[in-house]
């Protein structure tokens, strides 16, 4: 536990100036951390073959492309997904397959990795221009996750008896979840009253899917920890585990913004 609280005072002492100051220290950070999210999936052993130097590299730049894409350049979609980037991403890493024999590098490795690539690089970049748009609707996502994520923790231990998913995560249960969810979104929506626009009832309801969305990332990246038969994706961040560890929900909560943003 002390190790656990030492990490978090460290991260939130170089974190928390570099959210503040945004600008390119913010994008080139993001681009950081998603590559090191990136490498934990290619350090999986037993969701794909070891993936070669080359195919790693290539992954790795093409999914800088996609964080770092400002979404006003050309061939844009939108968020900073790029017609552009996902033509790299789809033809230099398919294409690499043809070079390596079977059991080096398969073209359902390649597939592997256009997944991850495009799953980081999602909402990672949305990450990027939440907070270029705004400072407090960043904040206010960010507040979704960690309030979620605590009380879920701290009302599952006090109140739980009924197990959420048991196969996948068998600690969470459905009273941590629900407590989570309703004190998560409650803390977050005050915090956008307040800081972002006056709340509305569409808002109310977009930070409660929000929430949940949050729970299902966390979940979801709790059983491929299971597949894998891992505890944590890496020891990257001592008594956490690695960055997919702490950002599971918070990149589930960017994908689901990307669908609800019209209501904020």
């Amino acid at each position: 536990m002390k190790k656990r609280i030492i990490s978090a005072i460290i991260m939130l002492i170089i974190v928390i100036p570099i959210i503040w100051y945004g600008k390119s220290v913010f994008r080139i950070g993001v681009g950081v951390i998603g590559v090191l999210a990136l490498k934990e999936i290619l350090d999986l052993k037993k969701s794909h073959q070891r993936i070669p130097l080359i195919p790693s590299i290539v992954s790795m730049i093409t999914l800088l492309l996609l964080i770092l894409t400002k979404y006003e350049d050309s061939y844009s979609i939108m968020f900073g997904m790029t017609y552009r980037g996902i033509a790299i991403l789809l033809l230099s890493l398919l294409s690499l397959s043809l070079f390596y024999k079977k059991e080096e590098y398969k073209a359902t490795d390649a597939l592997v990795l256009i997944g991850s690539i495009l799953l980081i690089g999602t909402a990672f970049n949305t990450l990027i221009m939440v907070r270029m748009f705004s400072l407090y609707k960043f904040i206010f996502l960010i507040l979704i996750f960690v309030l979620t994520d605590t009380f879920a923790y701290i009302c599952g231990r006090l109140f739980g008896k009924h197990k959420l998913i048991e196969h996948v995560s068998p600690n969470k249960t459905i009273e941590g979840s629900l407590f989570g969810t309703i004190i998560g979104s409650a803390g977050a929506s005050i915090f956008y009253h307040y800081f972002v626009n006056p709340l509305t009832f569409k808002v109310v309801i977009g930070t409660i899917i929000l929430s949940i969305i949050g729970q299902l990332g966390d979940l979801i990246f709790s059983k491929i920890k299971r597949e894998n038969n891992i505890k944590d994706f890496s020891n990257l961040i001592p008594g956490h585990g690695g960055i997919l560890d702490r950002l599971d929900s918070t990149i589930a909560i960017m994908l689901g913004y990307l669908i609800l943003y019209s209501i904020f």
